[in-house]
């Protein structure tokens, strides 16, 4: 493991002003966006789509790192360089997902448990080979009567640490997401509640398998209500508390921290973000983004996958992404 590396790159990741795309989505969920606004979702379409956002002009002020998926790692761009290739010319690093998805946790009814460990060691050594300078693991939490159990959080917390210090073998910063997902009614304090616990747990176990925090980065959920009760609390109480979960939960060794949006509208993930970062004052970390919907459905809506609409899709990205470059500020 080459810790200078790792720290290098998880810095640049969460450098100042910029953040993530998260163009990671599944074939089941490219699927979804696609359909929505009418196009099917073939492998030329999923490319043009791609193409569209990664090729935007400029796109590199406000993006440090993209994360891709497994098809988009392979495919090529207008250009006629793979997209990691594209990027790397941009100076912004590619990343790439590698949990195979969350699946029903065994005896545990309404529980999740993340998969794909099996042969990730051999993924992640033709990963890097591809260009790959970050990956990222998504475990899924989820709120209802009686649920998170202990064994679900300690399942999900065991795959991400062992992904993470798989990631690092192979000299790629690995991103950590363990979500707390919005669905349900749930207050402002029971998702401040699991989302701490969820975190202490999974430092405890990173610390466990000998991960090397400062190159490691942390993705987590925003510390909201419920999405049916959203209305519920401020943005600044959102943001408040957010903060006070981050002090009482996180190390100051890791480096950053990139919120995912997690169902959250563009607007809505903005100005959370930018108030977080107008409240954080010494806050040891670099807070961050690492938003896919809040970053894309703008470019999507707009595209309607006709030709004549790409430049006024990465128009529409860009306006995005510099809005949220500034709210990871604090400047809007």
């Amino acid at each position: 493991m080459n810790k200078g590396k790792l720290a290098l790159t998880a810095r640049k990741m969460v450098a100042h002003g910029k953040g993530i795309l998260a163009a990671d989505e599944s074939m089941g969920t490219i699927e979804k966006r696609l359909t929505s606004i009418g196009v099917k979702s073939t492998e030329s379409n999923r490319r043009n789509y791609r193409n569209l956002l990664l090729s935007a002009p400029g796109m590199e002020k406000y993006i440090s790192g993209v994360i891709l998926f497994d098809e988009t790692m392979r495919q090529k761009s207008d250009s006629g360089i793979t997209f990691p290739k594209l990027l790397l010319k941009k100076g912004v690093i590619p990343g790439i997902k590698v949990d195979t998805g969350a699946n029903d946790l065994a005896l545990y009814p309404g529980e999740k448990v993340t998969e794909g460990l099996d042969g990730l060691r051999g993924r992640f050594e033709e990963y890097a080979k591809l260009g790959a300078g970050f990956a990222k693991w998504r475990a899924v939490i989820i709120i209802g009567k009686g649920i998170p159990t202990d064994e679900c959080i300690e399942a999900n917390v065991h795959a991400l640490a062992r992904y993470a210090a798989l990631a690092q073998e192979a000299e790629i910063v690995p991103i950590v997401e363990p979500e707390v997902l919005m669905d349900g009614d749930h207050t402002l304090a029971r998702c401040e509640e699991v989302t701490t616990k969820t975190l202490k747990r999974l430092f405890t176990e990173l610390k466990k398998y000998r991960v090397y925090l400062p190159g490691t980065i942390l993705k987590p959920n925003m510390v909201v209500p419920g999405s049916e009760v959203m209305n519920s609390a401020s943005v600044e109480q959102v943001a408040k508390v957010t903060l006070r979960t981050f002090k009482n939960s996180v190390p100051i060794e890791v480096p950053g921290i990139v919120f995912l949006s997690g169902g959250l509208s563009p607007e809505q993930a903005t100005e959370r973000l930018d108030m977080i970062n107008k409240l954080k004052g010494k806050s040891p970390w670099e807070l961050s983004f690492s938003f896919g919907r809040a970053l894309q459905n703008e470019a999507l809506t707009t595209w309607q996958g006709k030709a004549v609409n790409v430049k006024a899709a990465q128009e529409a990205f860009l306006t995005r992404a510099k809005s949220v470059a500034m709210a990871r500020q604090g400047g809007l």
